[in-house]
């Protein structure tokens, strides 16, 4: 089921058309001036790469990677994860609970006051 964007060459606003099969034929009329003089755009398409994916491609944390390694949130908690692991320990429920939330994007209280701040900061 694609949708289609086209820009109005009139008013040159961009309006989106879904349809329910690529073969459905489809004449573009701008959303805003009803005008039918129209050119179709090149959509954006996004691509998620899965857990899996994401480590197999960063491989384990080394000292070649490791500044790397850490910028994917989705790699938070894997040395402790692959640790608990090894030791035939299990995790407690609240840092599972944690580093899920982070590997969605949400920081932990004592660093979302960091979350402003510049790259370049340093704090002693």
């Amino acid at each position: 089921m694609p949708i289609y964007e086209y820009r109005c060459r009139a008013c040159g606003r961009k309006s989106s058309f879904f349809t329910r099969t690529v073969s459905q034929p489809l004449t573009a009329v701008c959303s805003y001036c009803q005008s039918a003089d129209m050119v179709r755009l090149i959509g954006t398409v996004a691509y998620h790469r899965s857990t899996q994916t994401v480590h197999e491609e960063s491989g384990e944390p080394s000292a070649h990677n490791s500044a790397e390694y850490y910028k994917d949130p989705r790699n938070i908690g894997r040395w402790a994860e692959k640790r608990f692991s090894e030791m035939g320990v299990d995790m407690p429920d609240s840092l599972k609970n944690k580093i899920q939330a982070a590997r969605e994007g949400e920081l932990p209280d004592s660093m979302k006051d960091l979350k402003s701040a510049s790259p370049d900061a340093s704090f002693s």
